[in-house]
């Protein structure tokens, strides 16, 4: 037999501990030594500066005009000249107006840039942490254009608001008239236009007569008389009567305040700076199809877009097919000067919305697509896009984001 082995426990090895530096990691460089971080909220600012520049750099103030202007006033009294917020709905937009008449550059931060880290989840130290990304310049401002853009922006917004709850009334119209088995949306392809106009205010003034009804049909309606009048027959209920009166009234209340809002945006958009003097080089006349008219809308503006935009944008903006009536929108939310907020066209492409992103790792391409951006502007485009969907021209089968982009570029 052969002699047995014994089987001898191993020795353990001791473990192999990572040798830890005993080197600090370098501070960053501070870019921005006059700079500040503020947490917006809706009844207290917390407010922070840098350490050296008070016995107290953190301070707390209440969100009513006078402890705004004493914000300011501080800020200024310690030397700073920039200062960095959170976008918590609009309540950063007063503040951030008065920083603006003060002289102090407020840099708006979207949330999603700066995520929370462990330790910092208090408004205490979340205004900290923003300044100290301030002053290392890791913080990137979102676009805002100039204040007298912004103004404008503010009103066609509100009007745009307007519009919306005026279409909500044509539905209610159209909804009593259904109830009352008016079968006139089969046969006008518009409740709003001249035949349904007269016909319905007909109606809340006592006419029940189909025949008499009938007769207010606009000579260009593609329905007859007869067929008209068969679509006017319908039962009499006192409270869907009642209905329509009300949807009638609130509707021209609606359409008036708009007028108003129109009103109140022609006059600051002429008295802005022009590009071009209409005196040396007037408006071109419109010749051909770009003379053609369509029916006036509710959202349609009441002044001469065309007259209104050619001054700011120095070339008739309008003769791009599908930005004829978006211009003005389009001018409120980006303004004039891209070329000095944005580097390239790439990147206003990018900002927009209207480009692919790429996410790569390694060489590989994990994801490519479109990013989910709520932006007005883009959507601007993607409107104009949309309605040269059945355009024979050249636009309508070709890409016309980057042509539109480009071409807004180009005159920006």
């Amino acid at each position: 037999m052969g002699s047995l082995k014994s089987k001898q426990p191993k020795a353990k090895q001791p473990k192999k501990r990572s040798v830890r530096s005993n080197k600090k990691q370098q501070d960053r460089p501070i870019i921005e030594a006059n700079a500040a971080g503020i947490d917006v909220g809706a009844r207290e600012m917390y407010v922070a500066i840098p350490p050296d520049r008070d016995a107290k750099p953190v301070r707390i103030f209440p969100t009513f005009t006078a402890d705004l202007e004493e914000l300011a006033d501080w800020l200024v009294e310690r030397g700073i000249t920039t200062v960095a917020m959170e976008s918590t709905g609009v309540y950063w937009i007063p503040l951030y107006q008065i920083l603006e008449d003060h002289g102090i550059r407020p840099c708006l931060v979207n949330a999603r840039h700066m995520k929370n880290v462990p330790g910092r989840r208090t408004d205490w130290y979340e205004c900290q942490w923003l300044q100290y990304l301030h002053s290392c310049g890791l913080l990137r401002a979102a676009f805002r254009p100039e204040q007298e853009v912004c103004a404008i922006r503010g009103l066609l917004r509100h009007r745009h608001e307007l519009v919306q709850m005026a279409s909500q009334h044509v539905q209610h119209m159209q909804k009593a008239l259904t109830q009352m088995n008016f079968q006139i949306q089969h046969v006008i392809s518009d409740i709003n236009g001249v035949t349904g106009t007269a016909i319905v205010d007909a109606i809340l003034a006592g006419e029940r007569d189909p025949a008499v009804l009938a007769k207010l049909r606009h000579e260009r309606v593609a329905a007859d008389e007869a067929t008209l009048r068969k679509s006017l027959e319908g039962d009499w209920r006192k409270e869907h009567l009642f209905t329509l009166r009300q949807s009638r009234q609130l509707y021209d209340s609606y359409v008036k305040m708009i007028e108003d809002c129109d009103k109140e945006i022609a006059p600051r958009l002429a008295q802005m700076e022009a590009k071009v003097d209409v005196s040396q080089k007037p408006l071109p006349q419109l010749s051909g199809p770009s003379r053609k008219r369509r029916k006036k809308r509710t959202g349609d503006f009441r002044f001469d877009v065309r007259k209104q935009a050619y001054p700011l944008y120095g070339v008739d903006v309008t003769r791009i097919p599908g930005l004829d009536g978006l211009v003005i929108p389009l001018f409120s939310e980006v303004g004039r000067d891209l070329k000095a907020r944005f580097g390239t066209s790439d990147q206003f492409s990018s900002w927009l919305g209207l480009c692919t992103d790429n996410d790569k790792s390694a060489g590989k391409v994990l994801w490519q697509g479109v990013r989910k951006v709520k932006n007005r502007a883009g959507n601007i485009f993607r409107l104009a896009a949309a309605a040269l969907h059945h355009s024979r021209s050249p636009l309508g089968r070709t890409s016309f984001y980057q042509y539109a982009v480009n071409s807004c570029w180009n005159w920006g």
